[in-house]
């Protein structure tokens, strides 16, 4: 995953606890903040996650727009919000990790597929809860990515 997309300045650690709907405004917030979408795709963030949980399972959930936002992404980006708290999803599940995530054209599912890949190893889920630095959240997701 290059800078252009990830970066330190699209990682935030610790985040005191909030409800769903604001964590997932906040994703929206820094994706705007950092040029990746315009103000309006905060709005099909949420309605995607009305229409579909975002929760994929082991603490993460992967905000992002409704397909008829994408003319909203100004690039692809991606960010990471850490939530020791965590957040209530519905259904008994609790996200800890918020990955918001921006694709334009081909690369949203080239990038949630590398996400996907990272999420699916609870150890690495694990390291990026208890991550200190942005650097480590850094590492281990685009390491994650990476054939052994």
């Amino acid at each position: 995953m290059n800078q252009a997309v990830l970066n330190e300045n699209n990682v935030v650690l610790n985040v005191a606890k909030e409800k769903k709907h604001e964590a997932i405004a906040r994703a929206g917030r820094l994706l705007v903040h950092n040029g990746y979408v315009k103000e309006e795709y905060i709005e099909g963030m949420h309605k995607r996650e009305e229409s579909l949980t975002t929760y994929v399972g082991n603490g993460v959930a992967i905000p992002h727009g409704m397909p008829e936002y994408v003319g909203y992404i100004v690039k692809s980006g991606l960010v990471v919000l850490q939530y020791p708290e965590g957040i209530d999803f519905g259904a008994g599940n609790r996200a800890y990790l918020l990955i918001g995530i921006a694709g334009k054209d081909d690369e949203y599912m080239e990038i949630l597929a590398g996400i996907a890949v990272v999420c699916q190893d609870e150890d690495n889920v694990q390291k990026l809860r208890q991550a200190t630095s942005k650097k480590e959240i850094l590492k281990i997701l685009t390491e994650g990515e990476q054939d052994d």
